[in-house]
């Protein structure tokens, strides 16, 4: 067995988008995303994917060319080429900050997104090569089945005239009955058991409108909100006593960790975050002041599944709840996402899934959930197939882009509907 990497491909695809609606604006009709290929000297290739803006292709493709020659295993060094790639880039570009909903980004948390792509697909090849899944690989999986939450979104019929755009089947959903038909269209097609939404979008009232029409149409089921920081201590304290009984939890009402620990000061309600708490140099003033009860992990932001199941680890020493926080992400990212929940020992939330949102893939095989759960896979590696036609397909739409696309911008998305809308401060409310 020869685990040699002899090759690395990358390839940056966009892929169809619908116009949902988010504090900073709206979602872009089509989104970038990178697909990594490791090849091994045995002809055996792992597949992982993470974001694909232009910030992270700068430094995705320095870090192919130095995985050439090493061993697919060996995942400690894919960190350290990694360090290497980001000080060369640091000292061309310094800091960089792609910000948005996925917080205020250094240089060191876009590195670890970037390999979290590399050791997925490593995880991949040494699972096809050893014929072991991927969970077997992370020690062991703790459940069949990993239960996913429905994401609802306020978001119009369609993009705005005049945008080239795939056209969806889902209506808008501006209201709360909007919203909770979204919700059942959703439970119709998958499943789902929560319910989770995007708001900061509307002001509170509307928003409390709509997860108490939620609380109505699906009783006893958890529900959870999502402003984005786009809120003040005030207004955070305001909604979560007027919907204390209703939430599982308020995730990221305010931003940033000091603001965080004063509205879990003054309420019961659990606070999540996939905000604040996004390495683990942050997790120390969040957790001794205990303005977060649950983190939402990402593997991409997090530099991959060994360091999620740390992350775990950790918030299980401190008594804080862990589930899986979720950005535009096709099939490769949510079998990564399965199979480390899969072997996380208290998972007590649902985890988040834009998946049923994105109505293209590159996989031969779309994944599915059944009664909102993913059974997780025991064949080797994640148990997923590219479909190259796919990729191509999605691949010459990322070069016929004028570049207009290939970084995401919700706030100039939104322009094409309001040409005078800039991102709004926080809180905005």
């Amino acid at each position: 067995m020869n685990l040699t990497v002899t090759d690395v491909r990358l390839t940056p695809i966009l892929v169809a988008d619908p116009p949902l609606l988010n504090t900073q604006g709206v979602h872009q009709p089509y989104t970038p995303r990178l697909i990594v290929e490791v090849e091994t000297a045995d002809g055996i290739t792992g597949v992982g994917e993470t974001y694909g803006d232009t910030k992270y292709l700068e430094l995705a493709r320095p870090l192919a060319e130095r995985l050439v020659g090493r061993q697919v295993s060996d995942l400690n060094g894919l960190f350290t080429a990694a360090d290497e790639v980001a000080v060369a880039a640091s000292r061309v570009s310094g800091q960089v900050d792609v910000g948005g909903l996925r917080g205020v980004q250094t240089a060191d948390k876009l590195r670890l997104s970037v390999v979290s792509g590399f050791e997925v697909a490593c995880l991949d090849a040494l699972g096809k090569a050893l014929g072991l899944p991927v969970h077997a690989l992370l020690g062991g999986k703790v459940r069949e089945t990993v239960e996913y939450s429905a994401y609802l979104f306020y978001k119009w019929a369609e993009h705005p005239e005049g945008v080239p755009a795939e056209k969806d089947d889902w209506g808008a959903a501006l209201d709360p009955a909007g919203v909770v038909e979204q919700a059942r269209v959703l439970t119709e097609r998958h499943g789902f058991t929560s319910y989770k939404l995007k708001g900061g979008v509307f002001p509170p009232e509307e928003e409390i409108a709509a997860i108490r029409a939620l609380a109505e149409a699906f009783p006893g089921h958890p529900l959870r909100l999502d402003p984005n920081g786009a809120w003040s201590v005030e207004t955070s304290l305001k909604v979560a006593e007027e919907l204390g009984d209703l939430l599982e939890y308020l995730e990221d009402p305010v931003l940033g960790t000091p603001a965080m620990a004063e509205v879990a000061a003054k309420t019961d309600v659990p606070l999540a975050t996939n905000m604040c708490v996004t390495t683990f140099a942050e997790i120390k003033e969040a957790f001794t002041r205990d303005a977060v009860q649950v983190v939402l992990s990402d593997h991409h932001y997090w530099g991959g599944l060994r360091n999620t199941q740390q992350l775990a680890a950790v918030c299980r020493t401190f008594g804080v709840g862990v589930s899986m926080h979720s950005n535009t992400h096709l099939g490769i990212s949510l079998a990564a996402m399965t199979h480390v929940s899969a072997t996380v020992p208290d998972l007590h939330h649902a985890c988040d899934s834009h998946y049923p949102w994105q109505p293209e893939d590159v996989l031969t095989e779309r994944l599915t959930f059944d009664g909102g759960k993913v059974t997780v896979s025991d064949a080797p590696g994640l148990g997923v197939e590219l479909d190259r036609e796919k990729l191509a397909f999605l691949h010459q739409r990322w070069l016929d882009d004028d570049g207009t696309l290939r970084d995401r911008d919700d706030a100039a998305a939104m322009r094409a509907a309001d040409p005078d809308w800039v991102t709004p401060s926080v809180p905005r409310w």
